[in-house]
């Protein structure tokens, strides 16, 4: 690999670890805006847990109004739920779909959201220093090779 290909994989991977960081950092202050759009309009309830996931599970719930209100997007902070539970949930009554486990909040989005960022640090710095140790391997340098060395010490 020339050094010109190497660097622009190595410009290549950094963007793509970057994106990936911009990505977390996004999901993160995501769940923080709608963390704040819950507490400005916040309402209560006891919701049934339909499917449980650990990274989606729906609820079914009654708003004040009396209508049933399953958000199709699932519920925010899923962890640890059972199909069949009953569970106090928050939600935002201007816009049911927000609805998230009572007493979990945004915070609990960053530890997902800097391993994920980390991780894919770690790999591409891995993968960047395996590229140029491969690379700076296979670089022919004319005076290690042992045709040079002998061509230089035999006698004339």
């Amino acid at each position: 690999m020339s050094p010109t290909h190497l660097r622009r994989t190595q410009i290549g991977l950094l963007i793509v670890a970057g994106i990936v960081t911009i990505m977390m950092a996004v999901m993160v202050a995501g769940c923080y805006r709608d963390d704040a759009s819950i507490e400005d309009n916040l309402a209560t309830a006891t919701a049934d847990v339909v499917t449980a996931g650990s990274t989606k599970s729906t609820v079914r719930f009654y708003t004040p109004d009396g209508q049933v209100r399953s958000p199709r997007l699932g519920i925010f902070y899923p962890t640890e739920l059972a199909v069949g539970q009953r569970i106090s949930v928050e939600y935002d009554s201007s816009n049911p779909d927000l609805v998230r486990v009572a007493g979990r909040d945004a915070s609990l989005s960053i530890i997902p959201a800097v391993s994920i960022a980390g991780y894919t640090w770690l790999f591409v710095i891995a993968v960047m220093v395996l590229l140029a140790e491969v690379s700076r391997r296979r670089r022919v340098d004319p005076t290690d090779t042992p045709a040079a060395t002998s061509d230089a010490t035999a006698p004339a």
